[in-house]
C-alpha cells in the first residue's frame, strides 16, 4: 500500500483549512483594531495582571514580558505569567484583556481546574504523537504492517484529545478574565463587551485547531483502513 500522488481525502480537511484561516485573520484584524482603544483607567497589562494575582493570593506568581507578538501564556512550572511587550507595556482593551486570560490560567492552576491539569499530563505524548503519528502510519503502510499503523494512529489521537481539552480551559479562562476585569473596575460594562470580542476571536483559533485535528483523525482511519472495520 502507498499514498497515492492525490489523496481523496485530502479534501476532509477543507473546512478546517477554511476555519483556520479565517480564525487567523479574524484574532489578528480584532487585535489590532482594540489595540487602538485604550482603557479608561489607562492601566497596562503588566499592571492589571499583578493586580489580578495579589487580590487571588498568588504574589508567587511572576509576571514578565516575552519577546514576539500574541506570544502571552503561563508558565505552570515556573509559576510565570508571560506576556508579549505589546501586551505588557499597553493599556488597551485588547492587552487587558489578553493579561486577564494569562492570570486565568494561573488561577486555574491554582484551583486544581481539573481540565487544565489533565491537559499538561497530555503534552509528553501529545508532543510525541504529533512527531511520529505520521511517520509511523506511512512506515507501516509502505511494510504492510499494521501494529505501526495503529501505533501512529493512537499516537495521533492523543493530539486530538489535547486539543479538545483544551477548548475548556481557554474557554473557561477567558470567562474568568472577563468576570475579574469587571468586578474590579478595570473595564466597565461597554469596553467588556469589546474586550469579549478579543478573547472571542483569540478562542476560535482553538476551535480550528481542535477541528483540524479531528478532522486529521478521520483522515488516518480512512487511509489505515482501520476506520469502519471490525477485527474477526
Amino acid at each position: 500500500m502507498f499514498f497515492p500522488i492525490f489523496d481523496p481525502t485530502m479534501i476532509l480537511l477543507i473546512p478546517g483549512i477554511l476555519l483556520a484561516f479565517y480564525a487567523q485573520t479574524k484574532v489578528q484584524s480584532t487585535f489590532r483594531k482594540y489595540s487602538k482603544v485604550s482603557s479608561k483607567r489607562n492601566v497596562t497589562g503588566a499592571q492589571v495582571a499583578r493586580a489580578i494575582l495579589d487580590d487571588q493570593g498568588l504574589t508567587n506568581v511572576a509576571v514578565e514580558a516575552t519577546p514576539g507578538q500574541l506570544s502571552d501564556h503561563y508558565d505552570p512550572r515556573t509559576k510565570v505569567v508571560r506576556l508579549s511587550n505589546d501586551v505588557y507595556h499597553s493599556s488597551s482593551l485588547a492587552s487587558l484583556g489578553v493579561a486577564a486570560h494569562e492570570v486565568g490560567h494561573a488561577i486555574q492552576d491554582d484551583t486544581g481546574y481539573l481540565p487544565l491539569h489533565f491537559r499538561s499530563t497530555l503534552v509528553p505524548v501529545t508532543q510525541i504523537g504529533s512527531t511520529l503519528s505520521f511517520p509511523l502510519l506511512l512506515i507501516g503502510l509502505l511494510m504492510s504492517a499494521p501494529f505501526l499503523v495503529k501505533a501512529g494512529v493512537y499516537l495521533f489521537s492523543a493530539v486530538v484529545v489535547f486539543q479538545l481539552v483544551t477548548l475548556p480551559v481557554e474557554f473557561n479562562a477567558s470567562n474568568r478574565a472577563l468576570n475579574i476585569l469587571g468586578s474590579q473596575r478595570f473595564l466597565d460594562n461597554d469596553e467588556i463587551k469589546k474586550t469579549k470580542k478579543v478573547l472571542d476571536a483569540a478562542a476560535l483559533t482553538y476551535v480550528a485547531a481542535a477541528l483540524m485535528a479531528a478532522l486529521n483523525l478521520i483522515r488516518l482511519l480512512l487511509i489505515s483502513g482501520l476506520l469502519g472495520r471490525s477485527d474477526d
